[in-house]
């Protein structure tokens, strides 16, 4: 199954699927088996990168409609 990334409005980036999530040093992150997991957007979260709902207590606002990217410049 393909993994789907959804961006909530004023909200988490939230995962399902297969997945892992590595840290700056490359890291796994335990799961404990979870398929889906929200990632914080706000900054806000106790517990970052997951989401702990720190951005509804806190009035973040963003919103975000999905667009087209540019293509990618050739690398050199």
């Amino acid at each position: 199954m393909a993994s789907k990334v959804t961006i909530f409005n004023n909200g988490p980036i939230r995962i399902e699927g297969e997945f892992t999530i590595n840290d700056a040093e490359g890291q796994e992150y335990g799961l404990a088996g979870r398929t889906t997991i929200s990632l914080c957007r706000c900054g806000l979260s106790a517990n970052k990168p997951f989401c702990d709902g720190a951005h509804a207590r806190q009035g973040f606002t963003s919103e975000c409609k999905a667009h087209e990217l540019p293509a990618p410049k050739p690398k050199v």
